[in-house]
């Protein structure tokens, strides 16, 4: 790196809030031999995560939606169970124009929150196809939905974030990026584990977390099929084991984005 070159990135350094040491010891930093740098995204890949982010946007606005219609239907006595079910129930009510429990104002208001809803799950049924049609047509993401717990969902979103998963050691690395193992609050020689660190993609490590519930579900009602979590839910909480389980899925993804393959189950599970 010339002279002149140097001097004017300490200077846009210094500009945006770094000192000339600061500006220095990055560019020090950056020519060392152990450096790691992320891969980029291809315009592509970005494309697949736009549409899972535009997803989740969508569904929580649902959620919002949702949560209104029951609380206001509630105010005047009207409430449905939990569910897909209680949800079609409620809109079967706002829909029909002869309730007299409904006030005219009242109907009004509802009929906004119900064509939202359906206007809402409309988009994400869309988001949702095109994330399929995706998943069919790229090998990695099939080879991954291989694992217990993650789908086509999670499948595709982890196949478009990691681009390169040579960057990482080990699986152990992919989880700690996605902020699934103890955080470390060691100190004087004594270890002190905390709970998840919580750091890297958030939305990799919920996806991730709602598959290792799926299969708990799965093991409390087929306990013969899988006798390593069935040990470990009778000594261990279950959301303690569903991030264990976590955890053991992104190191499974890890070794196949690395090493090729399929997941193959173990021969103790299998025999069962």
């Amino acid at each position: 790196m010339n002279a002149p070159h140097k001097l004017s990135e300490f200077a846009a350094a210094h500009e945006s809030g770094f000192d000339v040491v600061d500006a220095e010891a990055i560019c020090e930093a950056v020519r060392r031999p152990t450096m790691r740098f992320v891969q980029f995204k291809s315009a592509e890949q970005q494309g697949q995560l736009m549409q899972h982010r535009v997803r989740d946007l969508l569904m929580r606005q649902r959620t919002q939606l949702i949560n209104a219609l029951r609380a206001h239907m509630a105010e005047l006595g009207i409430v449905a169970a939990q569910g897909r079910e209680g949800i079609k129930e409620l809109l079967t009510i706002v829909a029909s124009e002869e309730d007299v429990r409904l006030p005219v104002n009242a109907h009004a208001s509802l009929v906004v929150l119900a064509a939202g809803i359906q206007a809402v799950q409309t988009m994400i049924g869309s988001i949702e196809k095109r994330i399929i049609v995706q998943h069919r047509s790229n090998e990695t993401s099939k080879r991954l939905e291989t694992i217990p717990g993650i789908g086509v969902i999670g499948a595709t979103a982890i196949a478009a974030t990691v681009v390169d998963p040579k960057a990482f050691r080990s699986g152990r690395d992919l989880a700690a990026w996605i902020g699934l193992v103890p955080r470390e609050d060691s100190t004087g020689g004594k270890q002190k584990l905390g709970p998840i660190s919580k750091q890297g993609d958030q939305y990799l490590r919920r996806i991730l977390v709602v598959g290792a519930h799926a299969v708990l579900r799965r093991a409390r009602q087929q306990p013969q099929k899988y006798p390593w979590l069935t040990q470990l839910l009778a000594r261990k909480p279950f959301k303690v084991v569903a991030v264990a389980l976590a955890n053991k899925m992104a190191l499974t993804a890890w070794a196949l984005l690395a090493k090729g393959g399929t997941y193959r189950a173990p021969a103790l599970v299998a025999a069962a």
